[in-house]
């Protein structure tokens, strides 16, 4: 009789995480996060809805790109928080932190892409120095004073990205090779390492930065970029081995530069935050996880080998969302969904998708 470990897995992971809640809820007194649609919690549905009437409304928690809770949701309730309120929101309650990622930002601002004829770009302004700058915006509703700003900081977790992917895929998709994305790279993580800078001399002393998925593993990409040379696949994954070197290059690159921040500021710890590592496992052995629908069939979709199909994406007419949507590791072909996000979190918290896990970070 086959016997599913899920439930156990499942109901072990809950465990942990309400202990682990209970017993750090008091370290940290907000989180600000900066990134894309992979942690987006409602900025582009507030700021675009006007524009698109029609946009789909996620299910909830609302306006997210999944079926359930992203990383950043998972994290404020490991800190006992509420989740974050997207910054664009009307509340201005941002005493616990605030969110303020976009779907479709990029690290580069938009003034990189006209400048070198990259016109497939996001709808919106949201680079990350326009993130930078709405941060700088919101200081008057948390303190009052440069120092108090500093003090209030630096009992708060930051998290930057992920941050790249749109860069990336902008790029490739306005027909630039490879090899051609892959002279970006450095340009990229400096803007994401001047952030970082930028935050710890604002007072931040504890800063996560993620690094990018396996972008070769991402249904939309398998669709775009699929070959008829089997040579072009990993045969353990089934992933594209030159998309996911690019993914390799700018993680390698962004450790590097987190390794010389940290020495270069050793009061503060800059954290690695790793995606590729556990998608890539869950594209391995996606069974060990739950997985039982792998990791490269997309639930929520409108047909094709990848059941992705850009002219009846999720959201849209001819789109059918699955009837167990954690029992896959794609949401809608480009996100992930709450069973995948869960367990890259508690890796964050935990280890072993983190350098090094937070709570050793807490310890220090």
């Amino acid at each position: 009789m086959k016997v599913s470990i899920r439930p156990l897995v499942f109901f072990s992971l809950c465990l942990s995480c309400l202990t682990l809640s209970l017993a750090i809820s008091d370290y940290y007194n907000a989180i600000f996060s900066f990134g894309d649609s992979f942690s987006d919690t409602g900025n582009f549905v507030i700021m675009e809805s006007p524009v698109l009437p029609n946009i789909p409304k996620f299910p909830p928690p609302y306006a997210r790109c999944s079926n359930g809770r992203l990383v950043i949701d998972f994290m404020a309730e490991y800190f006992g928080m509420p989740l974050l309120p997207p910054s664009q929101s009307i509340s201005k309650n941002f005493t616990q932190g605030a969110n303020f990622a976009v779907i479709g930002a990029t690290a580069l601002p938009l003034e990189y892409f006209h400048k070198n004829q990259i016109y497939e770009i996001p709808p919106i302004n949201s680079s990350l120095p326009v993130q930078l700058e709405w941060f700088d915006d919101l200081k008057q509703y948390v303190c009052n004073s440069t120092q108090e700003c500093r003090d209030f900081f630096r009992r708060s977790l930051f998290i930057i990205g992920e941050f790249g992917g749109n860069d990336y895929s902008f790029t490739m998709k306005s027909g630039r090779t490879i090899d051609q994305v892959k002279g970006m790279v450095p340009t990229v993580v400096d803007a994401i390492m001047s952030a970082v800078e930028k935050l710890i001399n604002d007072g931040a002393r504890r800063v996560l930065v993620p690094g990018n998925l396996p972008s070769g593993c991402i249904p939309i990409m398998l669709t775009i970029y699929q070959s008829s040379n089997k040579d072009d696949y990993d045969p353990r994954t089934g992933c594209l081995k030159n998309l996911n070197s690019l993914s390799l290059y700018h993680n390698a690159v962004l450790r590097i530069a987190i390794e010389k921040m940290n020495k270069k500021y050793p009061e503060a710890r800059v954290i690695y935050g790793d995606y590729y590592g556990p998608v890539i496992q869950y594209a391995r052995t996606p069974e060990l996880f739950g997985f039982t629908n792998g990791a490269l069939m997309v639930c929520c979709g409108g047909g094709g080998p990848y059941n992705y199909n850009a002219s009846a994406s999720c959201g849209l007419p001819g789109a059918i969302q699955c009837t167990e949507p954690n029992s896959h590791v794609s949401w809608d072909g480009i996100h992930l969904t709450e069973a995948a996000y869960h367990y890259i979190a508690n890796g964050w918290m935990k280890g072993p998708y983190a350098f090094p896990p937070l709570i050793s970070v807490m310890e220090e």
